[in-house]
């Protein structure tokens, strides 16, 4: 059996198991606090049971009782990331089997590292201040204390009290709003997850938020501002949420809804449950996008209904995922749309791999995690390097449709529960009991595709990218407008890709480029942040300010970073990078 312990955790599960959640939240704007209560509800795993230890981050811990009793409590060693152990002595002691309510009633920091507190001049609205949660990978310590690993799956209730003139939504079916008894400028909002799910899929939004419906049992919501047109953005998910269904099993969370963040949300999307967060830099006129999407759905069976059972089996979540959104692009669009992603997220694993250095341990499909700060940890190794492995297996085993089937009787194996990658491969040779001759020759520590992808759309990227990087100055009459006519967005984003591989193109090229593709017009971010920075790449100085526009007006991690570097990079405009980089700090970090 794995061992009951988790290297990014005080808590140990072999002990107790939390099994459910009653959370109190009162959202203090003013002091950018929670005043909380959380009412664990605990099984005891083990014969004289006396005390447990919970995570926390930074929170100010007040009173803690046991089945109502007084319970001793303290405040171990603070951690430099892992925060600080919250030892628990009960004034009882317990039996396997028996169960204790443990209460904690305490306050989330200003600073807390979930939580991201934004003014009203950080909002579209510009009126109201906003709050959203961030728990993934190990910060919900830091708004709840709790057993913070994704070993420990739980239902909660939670209700919200917020100013009247603001809405709450959590990753939970909504239970209902009434005034707050205690303050007649205030509501509460009351939630219920009666599905399992990990700590770092508990999140809270409040904010000016407006909905609207966009399928049977989905809803968008996002300041006004935003929300009709994240409704028609995002008008396909009942397609995409069937199509899942179809590959996958029933969506088991009742409620799929989204929530378009306010600029400054750091991550292209999160899938919490019954409340995916999307970033507005989706928001590009241009549904083709939707693969963010088709990601997030995704989880609901990889990720939040079969969940790795520490961060060191991350790949399980990731290389799952990316597989079934594939599988979902490949049902909604064709087969080579498929091995077109697939070679593109080849590439992101490479530069990854590049970026990290080959021989480091954080390049590893299961890397040691032992006094690893996972935030320094994450890249795309764990998404594309463990689609690379599925993808190789599914070759070996029979195709697509074959191994889709291992992936759905996978699911049904171990949903509800956390898994190690021990047991995803014993069910793999289970389940491949005929085939196992061929699994034992797979090389499980170092699986490459090669080039075993279908290339045929990406060879007409690679044919421009080629004509741009040979043809002279004297030559550039030669390009126009049609070159681009044939080429879907996904293969104008791998085209710029492929040329951004390159040595910086001569500025007279990127000039003629703009002059016969008109790429400045273009909205979609995807295609915007390439071209920026190959502008920038090529010292064009009249793209400096779109980068830095770029740069400063969405928070976006993936975006953000890579244009601030770019115009660090060009020798004339560092100062002005660093310039912009400090004055728009607090909006993008």
């Amino acid at each position: 059996m794995a061992s009951a312990t988790d290297p990014c955790s005080f808590s140990s599960f072999s002990k107790c198991v939390t099994k459910h959640l009653n959370l109190t939240f009162h959202v203090d704007f003013d002091s950018h606090v929670l005043k909380a209560k959380v009412a664990l509800t605990v099984e005891v795993l083990v014969d004289h049971f006396t005390s447990l230890t919970l995570d926390t981050k930074a929170l100010k811990v007040s009173k803690v009782t046991a089945n109502g009793q007084a319970a001793k409590f303290t405040l171990g060693p603070k951690h430099s990331f892992m925060g600080t152990p919250l030892e628990i002595t009960l004034p009882f002691d317990l039996s396997r089997g028996q169960h204790v309510i443990v209460e904690v009633t305490y306050e989330t920091a200003p600073s807390a590292s979930a939580l991201q507190w934004l003014t009203p001049e950080q909002t579209a609205g510009k009126k109201h201040p906003y709050l959203f949660s961030q728990c993934q990978a190990n910060h919900c310590r830091s708004m709840v204390p709790c057993q913070d690993t994704p070993a420990m799956k739980h239902t909660y209730y939670a209700q919200v009290s917020v100013p009247k003139e603001l809405v709450a939504v959590m990753s939970a079916v909504r239970d209902g709003e009434e005034p707050d008894p205690q303050d007649s400028s205030r509501v509460i909002y009351r939630f219920r997850q009666p599905v399992p799910m990990p700590s770092y899929l508990i999140a809270i939004v409040v904010g000016a938020l407006e909905s609207r419906e966009i399928g049977p049992r989905s809803r968008v919501w996002s300041e006004k501002e935003f929300v009709d047109k994240a409704a028609f953005e995002f008008s396909e998910t009942e397609t995409m949420l069937k199509t899942a269904e179809d590959l996958a099993g029933p969506y088991v969370w009742g409620q799929y809804d989204i929530l378009v963040l306010p600029p400054s949300f750091p991550y292209g999307g999160m899938e919490n449950p019954c409340l995916t967060f999307a970033t507005p830099t989706l928001l590009a006129g241009d549904r083709s996008l939707s693969n963010v999407i088709a990601h997030e759905i995704s989880h609901s069976w990889t990720g939040n209904l079969v969940t790795n059972k520490t961060w060191e089996h991350f790949w399980l979540n990731e290389g799952h995922t990316v597989y079934l959104e594939r599988m979902i692009g490949r049902s909604m669009e064709s087969e080579q749309f498929r091995q077109f992603k697939a070679m593109g997220g080849w590439k992101d694993l490479q530069e990854s791999v590049n970026t990290f250095g080959a021989n480091n341990p954080l390049t590893n499909l299961v890397p040691n995690l032992n006094e690893v700060d996972l935030d320094d940890a994450f890249s795309s190794v764990p998404y594309e390097k463990g689609f690379a492995l599925l993808y190789h297996l599914e070759e070996l085993m029979g195709g697509p449709e074959v191994f889709m089937g291992f992936v759905k009787s996978y699911i049904q194996m171990f949903a509800y529960s956390s898994v190690t990658t021990e047991e995803w491969k014993n069910y793999l040779f289970t389940y491949f009991k005929n085939k196992v001759h061929v699994l034992n020759k797979v090389d499980w520590n170092n699986h490459s595709p090669g080039c075993l992808y279908d290339t045929t759309m990406a060879d007409a990227c690679i044919a421009l990218c080629k004509r741009w990087v040979k043809t002279k100055e004297g030559d550039l009459g030669n390009f126009c407008e049609v070159d681009v006519k044939t080429l879907s967005t996904h293969q104008l984003i791998e085209f710029l890709s492929l040329l951004l591989q390159e040595e910086p193109l001569p500025l007279s090229h990127v000039k003629r480029m703009q002059e016969v593709y008109q790429l400045n017009a273009f909205n979609n971010a995807e295609i915007r942040f390439r071209w920026l920075r190959l502008c920038v790449k090529s010292k064009w100085e009249d793209a400096v300010p779109m980068a830095l526009k770029m740069a400063t007006e969405q928070g976006r991690m993936k975006f953000t970073r890579p244009l601030f570097k770019e115009v660090y990079n060009f020798d004339k405009y560092r100062e002005e990078a660093m310039r912009v980089f400090i004055a728009h700090r607090a909006a993008i970090t």
